[in-house]
């Protein structure tokens, strides 16, 4: 210090970028409102299936857009307001291109509004919040690269030796979703809007839920982290709790998190090896997360009178008390006895909106009460409002999450109750629908009170920046070269650390280790074994007219109420038949086991019901099920099949490994008009049911019909 005093560090003044900070601002806000008024509409679709307007605003179309729109448009643009503010000024330096700022900014939207145009129209690969078709994934991809090259390259010309908290947890998502968004996008194109997933069966669903689970990991998660560190500590004036709590924190949490994936496949076809360590990793997962949420907490310490005053610390201590929360209540889930219950149900519902209303939506408003004023240099215009603003948050978050679980709840415990004679409790799975509806209201009632506050935060802070011109290139004096910091703590531990921040190659090198030596240890034994695994003679690839159906499936987004996996329980194999297995999975590119029951599990609804009942189902839903909230389906009877693709169909299938042979393949087309007369004459001479052979809704029942047949040992398909 005292050679400091004595040799002044020689300085220079730069402008940090702001005016792509507001952007991203904008951005958020905007799409966040979007996002959240299609999830009440979805909301009020599940009691009210007349609010299904037509083709494409059906729930199942909605919800992978709602689902996208919180986690990219929203949480996404969230991440990158914050990242682009607090890179820079932890750095001391302007972002290191601002062409690619623009890029980056203006291809992100681009993809928003892509995903908001394709999967309303039924384009979709159907693997969870992966939905988007191959071209957007590529799109995605260079967007994310350019992020990417501009973070890195910006701390590469740092003029602070030491890389703070933040720092690391961006770096650590850029690499994870880098990886993750890769491998779970391999797939083969089709066409232009079609294209299928390289993996199959218990394969594609290891992967799935590999990257579904480290989704919320790395990308609702640990960027969030990042910004909890930088705005936390700055909003209430003080520094970060504990700097050696963070090391722990950080890199427990990028290893493990990586590893717990299967705990949302339990009960289910992936190998018990796989499954068990998902669940042992979930465990290990409540030290590391509860750690950061305690340094969160902890550095508030001593001003929490401030905190009673001042809405930006409100919202982010409810925020991080939120991801305390859910990060206990995962762990919780993972256990077998618990997933039991919450698998499948509104449970899950609850808990990731506990989180995505909580801990992202929550963090999201508190750094926007604090950043805005500052760009534009005033003050927020109503702090009342704001405080309004945080009441009603709080509320409609409560409102949503405690009826989810009460349902989720309700839902588990009615599917697997019998009565004293030994019968199912509850045969018909529509009652256990039918129970739960009144909960459906008060979520949407819950989810309407948190955009009330959203709509009054917007007014809010047009309200702020009325008349207030921004400041787009804010002045700094920052060091003319790179410094030394002191160190924050100065233990071993503490030095050591900081000698590999003041290497930033090294440091993401490691991190990339420890992010994918999970996915590595996981999936690669798991897939060896499946492809060493006996395919089952009883079962047959899909027809081409089946095939053309399974399609239809997915663009409509059945995966999203319906399971196509039985668990090994005593109520499923009663309600449903056997358990699913492995081998039955072989030909389906992606697998559709699903994460939701709605509806029933279709896994084995082949041959259960004639083809009226699945025409007339499809037409008006209660006219074969009283009560029944399932969308109806009547386009599907008058649009004709597109069969232009499906040669080319059969073509992809067979160098995915599919056993069709080249005449199957030439005669794919053939062969499914051949079908499609045959379901329906059956259901003129069955049902009294004209059906033209041309139309959709032939397909989608060859699909269903298939569902669950087997051949016999040594028959022929």
């Amino acid at each position: 210090m005292e050679q400091n005093r004595r040799d002044p560090v020689a300085t220079e003044t730069i402008y940090y970028d702001n005016a792509t900070v507001r952007n991203f601002a904008v951005a958020t806000v905007l799409w966040g409102l979007v996002g959240m008024l299609v999830g009440l509409l979805i909301a009020l679709q599940l009691p009210l299936p007349g609010l299904n307007f037509g083709e494409w605003l059906t729930f199942g179309r909605l919800r992978p857009l709602h689902t996208n729109a919180v986690i990219f448009a929203f949480v996404g643009n969230g991440i990158f307001m914050g990242a682009y503010y607090s890179i820079q000024r932890l750095c001391k330096t302007r972002m290191a291109s601002d062409v690619l700022s623009k890029i980056h900014f203006w291809g992100w939207q681009l993809i928003i509004v892509s995903a908001a145009i394709t999967l309303p129209l039924g384009i979709t690969s159907s693997k969870e919040y992966a939905e988007l078709e191959w071209p957007i994934d590529l799109m995605i991809t260079v967007i994310w690269v350019v992020f990417g090259v501009n973070m890195i390259w910006t701390i590469l010309k740092r003029r602070e030796s030491h890389m703070y908290v933040a720092l690391w947890f961006y770096l650590a998502s850029f690499l994870a979703v880098a990886i993750l968004h890769v491998v779970n996008n391999l797939e083969i194109p089709v066409g232009l809007t079609k294209s299928y997933s390289l993996f199959a069966g218990v394969q594609d669903a290891l992967v799935q839920w590999w990257y579904g689970h480290n989704a919320v990991a790395f990308f609702l998660t640990t960027p969030y982290l990042g910004l909890m560190y930088y705005f936390l500590p700055k909003a209430a004036n003080r520094p970060v709790y504990s700097y050696r709590l963070s090391i722990i924190h950080f890199w427990s949490l990028v290893f493990i998190y990586i590893w717990a994936g299967p705990h949302h496949l339990l009960y289910s076809a992936v190998p018990d090896w796989a499954q068990s360590l998902g669940t042992v990793f979930s465990i290990m997962l409540i030290a590391p997360s509860w750690g950061g949420m305690l340094n969160g907490l902890l550095t508030l310490r001593g001003c929490w009178d401030r905190v009673r005053q001042d809405p930006v610390l409100k919202f982010m201590v409810v925020a991080v008390t939120s991801y305390g929360m859910v990060t206990f209540e995962g762990p919780m889930m993972s256990l077998k006895s618990i997933n039991a219950i919450t698998h499948f149900t509104d449970y899950t519902i609850g808990h990731v909106h506990n989180g995505a209303l909580g801990w992202n939506g929550m963090l999201t408003f508190g750094i926007l009460y604090w950043l805005i004023p500052r760009l534009y240099r005033t003050n927020l215009y109503s702090v009342g409002l704001a405080n309004v603003h945080f009441w009603l948050s709080t509320l409609g978050l409560v409102f949503y999450v405690i009826s989810m679980y009460f349902a989720g709840i309700t839902q588990g415990l009615m599917w697997n109750e019998f009565d004293s004679e030994g019968f199912l409790a509850y045969p018909n799975f529509l009652e256990t629908v039918i129970h739960i509806v009144p909960m459906y209201y008060i979520r949407a009632l819950g989810g309407a009170v948190y955009i009330a506050g959203v709509l009054l935060m917007i007014y809010n802070l047009l309200k702020t920046v009325a008349g207030q011109k921004l400041n787009a290139e804010e002045e700094a004096v920052v060091p003319a070269s790179m410094v030394e910091v002191p160190a924050h703590e100065d233990t071993f531990y503490g030095v050591l650390h900081r000698t590999l921040e003041a290497k930033p190659m090294p440091f993401v090198i490691l991190t990339t280790i420890a992010v994918a030596a999970g996915g590595i240890f996981e999936l690669v034994p798991a897939m060896v074994m499946e492809k060493l695994a006996p395919t089952q003679a009883t079962v047959s690839p899909y027809r081409a007219l089946e095939l053309e159906g399974r399609d239809i499936y997915v663009r409509e987004g059945c995966y999203t109420c319906h399971s196509q996996h039985v668990r090994p329980f005593r109520s499923e194999s009663v309600r449903y038949g056997e358990p699913g297995h492995a081998g039955e999975y072989v030909y389906d590119h992606p697998f559709q086991w699903g994460s939701k029951r709605t509806g029933p599990d279709l896994s084995r609804v082949g041959g259960k019901y004639p083809h009226g009942w699945h025409y007339n189902h499809m037409i008006e839903p209660v006219s074969t099920s009283p009560g029944s909230i399932m969308p109806a389906y009547p386009f599907l009877a008058e649009r004709k099949l597109d069969t232009s693709l499906t040669k080319r169909k059969f073509e992809a299938m067979q160098k995915l490994g599919v056993p069709y042979t080249d005449e199957e393949v030439l005669n794919a087309e053939a062969d499914l008009k051949a079908q499609a007369e045959e379901i329906a004459s059956e259901l003129q001479a069955n049902s009294g049911i004209a059906a033209e052979a041309d139309k959709e809704i032939i397909a989608l029942i060859a699909y269903l019909q298939k569902l669950g047949k087997r051949l016999p040992e040594g028959g022929e398909k």
